[in-house]
């Protein structure tokens, strides 16, 4: 029986980027499906018939056909709504960025209070986090210092 060859990857990026290039490039297929779509139509198929071709519901058929119509291609790019609106404005948001910074203030509850008291909205410990990220602050876990290392520790590895 012959052994199988093993052949090691190259890491020629990190994940979160290779993962973020297969995101993009998911959306361009995606595009390029209704641009397909789009073609079917133009060589003289039905909506329907173009439909059952891509796979996709006659409904949906009719949505692509009359996004195309109203915005060309642009209307064939997923239009992903953009939530709720934020309680808080962005010069409020700033505000409170200098605030957390003169303050010294650390953890994710100190926040949540600092935006209540000063702004009068209650968010989630999760939404909190969002605005922070959305601010530039990263999160970082607090260690344990181990109460028993001598004070000259480092110096007594190196020997």
């Amino acid at each position: 029986m012959a052994r199988k060859a093993t052949m090691r990857i190259k890491k020629h990026m990190t994940v979160e980027k290779l993962k973020k290039q297969i995101s993009r490039l998911e959306m361009d297929v995606r595009i390029l499906n209704r641009l397909h779509f789009i073609n079917d139509i133009y060589h003289g198929m039905t909506v329907p018939q173009a439909s059952v071709k891509a796979g996709i519901d006659k409904v949906t058929g009719y949505s692509w056909l009359k996004r195309w119509n109203n915005k060309g291609f642009d209307g064939l790019k997923p239009d992903y709504g953009i939530g709720r609106p934020s309680k808080i404005s962005n010069e409020q948001k700033q505000e409170m960025k200098e605030l957390i910074v003169k303050n010294n203030i650390k953890t994710t509850k100190e926040v949540k209070n600092l935006i209540k008291n000063e702004f009068q909205v209650e968010y989630s410990d999760k939404q909190v986090i969002v605005i922070l990220r959305e601010l530039g602050f990263k999160y970082g876990k607090p260690y344990t210092k181990e109460f028993r290392i001598p004070k000259n520790a480092e110096k007594q590895l190196k020997t």
